[in-house]
């Protein structure tokens, strides 16, 4: 387990065992990938991040996975697993968040990625990350880092 603070000075665990902090959490974040590069969105407010959201009434958090990266960038997922959790003990709630890889086959165009503008696909993501203006507050802390160091590993031992 991983312990340090986000971007608002929140303390943050994270752990890629199964579910250590809740079976059922109530908030999802998928890092994707489509034709070898990061699906991003970007949200209207907070900036560039991974699709991610709330899990629905009567909805598994990753049928709500699936469901954010559809809403959010219009991708099809053709694969998704789950690889980690993290716990936000914030100065107002607390949140239990489950971590996705998601692969996805296709990007449709939507009329409407609710909150968000759409798709944003990059080659790789920068080492200024922490420090642009262009990406949200979801991307700055080290749940990025290590999540996406855990990505790599999988995808080099598949």
């Amino acid at each position: 387990m991983k312990t340090f603070y986000d971007y608002y000075n929140n303390k943050v665990q994270l752990s890629f065992d199964n579910h250590p902090f809740d079976p059922e959490p109530r908030h999802v974040w998928v890092i994707c990938r489509f034709e070898e590069k990061w699906l991003l969105t970007k949200h209207k407010n907070r900036g560039l991040e991974f699709p991610g959201g709330k899990v629905e009434k009567n909805e598994t958090p990753e049928e709500a996975a699936i469901r954010e990266v559809w809403e959010e960038t219009g991708g099809e997922v053709a694969h998704i697993e789950y690889i980690g959790q993290y716990y936000v003990s914030g100065k107002r709630e607390q949140l239990a968040k489950n971590i996705y890889f998601a692969t996805v086959k296709a990007l449709q165009k939507q009329d409407n990625y609710f909150e968000t503008e759409g798709p944003v696909l990059l080659e790789q993501l920068p080492a200024t990350i922490k420090t642009d203006e262009m990406y949200s507050f979801i991307m700055k802390d080290d749940v990025l880092s290590h999540s996406i160091q855990h990505v790599q590993q999988m995808l080099e031992n598949a």
